[in-house]
């Protein structure tokens, strides 16, 4: 059985981006055009779909080392801030991107709360494996072994 750990991890993000953009249901909401992606970062993001590459990628991340917490999974997506002439510091990912995208992957039914934190559901699980399995029968250099 092909899993999450069979093929590369951007190559599965970008297949599960257009999966969700099929499903309609992770849609950036209307503040999402004009925020910043974390206090490090200087501009928002350009591309127009970063809403579900994100999304993707935090189902990934949930995937492997879930369950797993709101301030933690921001911290994933942390960076280092320009300060200037002083020393550069990590800041956190933003806390509101994650939390309204963790809400709406959990009105799909792919995310679950538990006391741990959040976690996949078995339909987010299988849904990342039926991505993953479509990709490695598409690349015949991943079948090798």
């Amino acid at each position: 059985m092909t899993t999450l750990y069979d093929v590369p991890a951007s190559k599965i993000i970008d297949k599960a981006s257009n999966e969700l953009k099929k499903l309609k249901k992770v849609v950036p909401p209307d503040w999402a055009r004009f925020v910043k992606t974390g206090s490090g970062r200087e501009m928002p993001p350009t591309q127009k779909d970063w809403w579900q590459t994100r999304a993707a990628s935090m189902m990934r991340k949930i995937y492997v080392s879930g369950p797993i917490g709101i301030t933690r999974l921001s911290k994933k997506y942390s960076n280092k801030k320009n300060r200037g002439y002083k020393p550069e510091a990590r800041r956190g990912g933003s806390g509101a991107i994650t939390r309204t995208i963790i809400g709406q992957l959990e009105t799909i039914g792919f995310v679950k709360t538990t006391k741990k934190g959040r976690s996949l559901t078995p339909k987010g699980i299988s849904f990342m494996d039926n991505i993953s399995h479509t990709l490695k029968k598409s690349m015949p250099e991943l079948n090798k072994y």
